[in-house]
This record gives C-alpha cells, structure tokens and sequence, in this order.
C-alpha cells in the first residue's frame, strides 16, 4: 500500500504539469541573451601553447557570458598571445569583438623565477577580459597574480572574478572597445608593477 501510495505521489505532478525542482545550493548567475564570442591566436605564443588552452578552457568553465576560443586565422583575432624573453603584460580590457585588439606578453622571466605558466596565462587572460591585479589576494584568487608566490599554482578564476567578467559582457556583443587601452606590466618579482597607456 505505501508503495502504491508512493507512486501516485509521484505521478499527480506529472499529470498537473508540474514540474518539481530541487533547489540549487549555489544558482548560476544569468547569461545574457547573446554570449560574446572572443577568438585569441596563439601562433607566436611558443612552448606556452598548452597553457594558453588550459587557461581558455578554465575561463570557459567559470563563465555564462562570453566564451573564449581559438581564430580560424591570426587576422580574425580579437586578442593575441605572444611569447616575450620579459615580463608578463597584456592589454587591459574588457577586449570586445569590433573593438582594438588586444595582446598578451607572455614573459619567460616569470617563468625563470619559478611562477607557473598555466596560472601566469590564465591571469593575464583576466586582464583582457577587463579584471586589474589584487596581489594581496589569496592563492584561490586567479588575478592575486604573484601575491601568493611560485608555490600558488591555482589557475582556475574563483566565483567572485567570473561574475565580474559575466557582469563585463552581459549584453555587450556589439559593445565598441575605447579608443585609448592601458597596459597592465605584470612585475611578478618584488618589482613595482606599472599601467601605461597604448594607443
């Protein structure tokens, strides 16, 4: 009887067309009705080309509004990733499809002082997607960047960044970049990090 009882339970919302929902304990945030394609090219990114996907692809993870991808060709590109001998820089965002291209210097000295080249491209990603450094961050924090030291691995954006890019991008698929960008010099050593001005 209990069993029968169970399955009519069961079945009265499904002849109401009631659909039952089990209540999330951390709800996505909205997309916006249009997701922001960006295409990067990696063609002069070197050794870091394995870094670069692996970065792209936690972006992809953590985010509703745009999606990162690689270009059919380096001219399509809205951004591009290229292999330096100095330190990481990249151009400030947030990078819009239609706006100034964007480009991301992958410096080989973070390397040489011990940082990790996944964590480096997935943070120098943040700031083409519009999001500045926060070195007294904790190592959970992608853009804490150097802050945390060569033993901070983590290369995966926490809750609080993604929904700062999806804010950046909601409804922004024919958003126009600024005319004038700012460099963000990431002087991942106890240099004095700098922003400059581009044109």
């Amino acid at each position: 009887m209990i069993k029968r009882m169970a399955a009519v339970a069961a079945l009265v919302p499904a002849m109401l067309g009631v659909t039952s929902v089990t209540a999330s304990a951390h709800p996505a945030p909205q997309a916006s009705a249009a997701v922001v394609t960006l295409t990067y090219d990696a063609s002069r990114a070197g050794q870091w080309a394995g870094a670069i996907a692996q970065g792209a692809q936690n972006w992809n993870s953590a985010l509703h509004n745009v999606r990162l991808q690689p270009a059919t060709s380096p001219s399509s590109a809205n951004f591009v990733y290229v292999a330096t001998s100095g330190w990481p820089q990249t151009t400030l965002g947030p990078i819009v499809p239609g706006g100034r291209k964007g480009q991301v210097q992958l410096g080989q000295e973070a390397v040489d002082e011990g940082y990790d080249m996944t964590r480096i491209a997935a943070h120098e990603t943040g700031h083409i997607l519009g999001l500045p450094d926060d070195y007294t961050g904790p190592c959970s924090e992608l853009m804490s960047g150097h802050g945390p030291g060569t033993s901070c691995t983590s290369a995966k954006p926490n809750a609080t960044e993604a929904a700062k890019v999806d804010r950046n991008y909601a409804g922004r698929a024919a958003a126009v970049s600024p005319a004038r960008q700012q460099v963000v010099i990431d002087v991942w050593p106890a240099r004095t990090p700098a922003l400059a001005d581009a044109r």
